[in-house]
């Protein structure tokens, strides 16, 4: 990376959990974070509404170069949900 480490602490709410992720809103109108539930240290069930914190850094952009392979299953992948949803519709 380019640049140094900076980490911040930042805090949210868990707004969904499910079999295999949970998802947080940050306070401060920071975004939202989906997770692996695998990624999730606690000693408590989790659910909606507890607070959470972790600490975070940047995310760089590493190349230009658009990886095709991850693109084309990526693409392929949002085809067979646009076609699930217009069958389910």
């Amino acid at each position: 990376m380019k640049y140094g480490e900076k980490t911040i602490y930042v805090e949210g709410i868990i707004t969904r959990v499910t079999d295999g992720s949970m998802e947080v809103d940050f306070k401060g109108r920071l975004g939202h974070i989906s997770v692996p539930l695998r990624m999730v240290i606690t000693d408590y069930p989790l659910e909606v509404g507890q607070e959470v914190a972790l600490n975070m850094s940047f995310l760089e952009v590493i190349s230009p170069k658009v990886n095709e392979k991850y693109r084309s299953n990526f693409d392929r992948h949002i085809e067979v949900e646009e076609v699930k949803n217009e069958s389910d519709s």
